[in-house]
């Protein structure tokens, strides 16, 4: 087989990750960009991923990292920048003649959303498409990840609370490892899912109190939901030094987004794409028990 190299943006990321973790399993060569050396670049290195130094908005050190490159992965945090970037990546893309781009969208994406981020994720998704190159939108509901971020983890192991103003409105989890072998699938076989936009859902869709529960299982303690209004969850959100406000207003524009029922819904793409059905919530918590220790 001729020789590939993929690249993968966010690889020290949870989806960049997981996609870098598929690719390398199934024989392939990865490259990603960082901004810095650090621990995580280094654990990358010692995988055997090629790790290049630069800023993925900087049209030039996107070029030097797709030059020779077959597919990649384009993921973009939730600040500000998102658009730049995509269309820096889209030219960069076209200028080294990369085969085919992944792009990490939200189920949430659309021209009317409520949310900055939403709607710039939709403007991404035309950036790309205008640009020539073929693209694959994936457009994944709430991720799993969020039940193991720090501040759901203080919550349960204080209290055994979830405190979150998602009301009764409903989702079913996916895991950012599930999405990641999903990347990897479509980066090496990239043709047949070109111009596709894929809805990213994992295998059964709950409220909190559900998903509460399936925690608990998981865990071998009581987890409770709580349902908190939209102002005591700004509070929480303003008081907090590591949230910018691009993040905090993305986050309570999906809050309400979630409420409408825009994060609701489930399918069997990703067990018929990888042959793996998704991860259920209660795998997923024994997963990262070691969180909640």
């Amino acid at each position: 087989m001729a020789f590939r190299q993929f690249f993968i943006a966010g690889a020290t990321g949870d989806t960049g990750g997981a996609a870098t973790v598929g690719l390398l399993a199934a024989g392939e060569q990865v490259r990603t960009l960082v901004r810095r050396e650090d621990d995580r670049s280094e654990r990358l290195r010692a995988q055997g991923v090629e790790v290049l130094v630069g800023d993925l908005s900087d049209i030039d050190d996107v070029a030097r990292a797709l030059e020779g490159i077959s597919s990649a992965y384009f993921v973009y945090p939730i600040e500000a920048g998102g658009i730049a970037a995509s269309a820096s990546f889209a030219q960069a893309a076209r200028e080294t003649g990369i085969e085919s781009i992944v792009n990490m969208s939200q189920i949430s994406a659309r021209r009317e959303a409520k949310s900055h981020a939403a709607r710039d994720h939709w403007i991404s998704e035309q950036v790309f498409d205008w640009a020539g190159t073929p693209v694959t939108h994936l457009r994944p509901t709430f991720f799993a990840q969020w039940l193991t971020y720090p501040g759901q983890v203080a919550s349960i192991k204080k209290d055994g609370v979830l405190r979150l103003p998602f009301g009764d409105g409903r989702h079913a989890p996916i895991a950012a490892e599930d999405q990641g072998r999903v990347i990897a699938a479509i980066l090496r076989d990239p043709a047949p899912h070109a111009g596709k936009v894929y809805p990213l859902h994992g295998p059964v869709e709950m409220n909190h109190h559900e998903i509460a529960a399936e925690m608990s299982k998981a865990l071998g303690r009581s987890v409770k939901y709580q349902p908190v209004d939209l102002d005591l969850f700004k509070k929480r959100l303003d008081s907090d030094a590591k949230f910018s406000d691009t993040f905090s207003q993305h986050l309570l524009s999906v809050a309400v987004d979630y409420q409408e029922g825009i994060f609701a819904g489930t399918n069997s793409f990703i067990e018929e794409l990888t042959g793996t059905p998704p991860m259920t919530v209660q795998a997923f918590i024994r997963k990262h028990a070691a969180k909640f220790a």
